[in-house]
């Protein structure tokens, strides 16, 4: 796993650390425990693997440590989506929006701000997305192999 990828579970403690920083081992337990039935030494595991990743660091204020991130949550789904979108052609980009715009509850608000986003990248987009993708990865680098020949 690279040093950012976090788990879902590791994902649950970032949630709160985000929310909360700065924040206690004890106190993250806490909050998630109407969500999850780990015990304090679960917790802190988890903590400790996002503290080897680089995702929170933390500071001993008396005799307890307190937990905040190293990554603002917009930088994390920043590059969650990053890597979702470096997994597939570059072509079905569009399928992806799509299918994340059917799924997911928008308030008005969020469609007009999505529109504008929209409205702006229309003003550099390409005629067309090109695939970049290794023979083989892919319908559309087997379409343009078999038009080389």
């Amino acid at each position: 796993m690279k040093k950012n990828q976090i788990s879902p579970s590791e994902w649950e403690i970032m949630r709160v650390i985000w929310t909360n920083h700065p924040i206690t081992s004890k106190e993250i337990n806490e909050m998630l425990k109407e969500k999850t039935t780990w015990e304090i030494s679960t917790t802190k595991t988890l903590i400790g693997r996002l503290v080897n990743k680089g995702m929170i660091d933390y500071e001993l204020k008396g005799r307890m440590y307190v937990y905040y991130p190293t990554l603002s949550e917009k930088e994390c789904i920043r590059n969650k989506i990053t890597e979702l979108f470096n997994q597939v052609c570059s072509t079905e980009n569009k399928v992806i929006l799509k299918m994340i715009l059917e799924d997911i509850p928008l308030s008005l608000t969020d469609i007009e701000s999505v529109e504008a986003v929209i409205e702006e990248k229309k003003k550099t987009a390409p005629a067309e997305v090109v695939c970049e993708c290794v023979k083989g990865q892919c319908h559309c680098s087997l379409n343009r192999d078999l038009k080389s020949l």
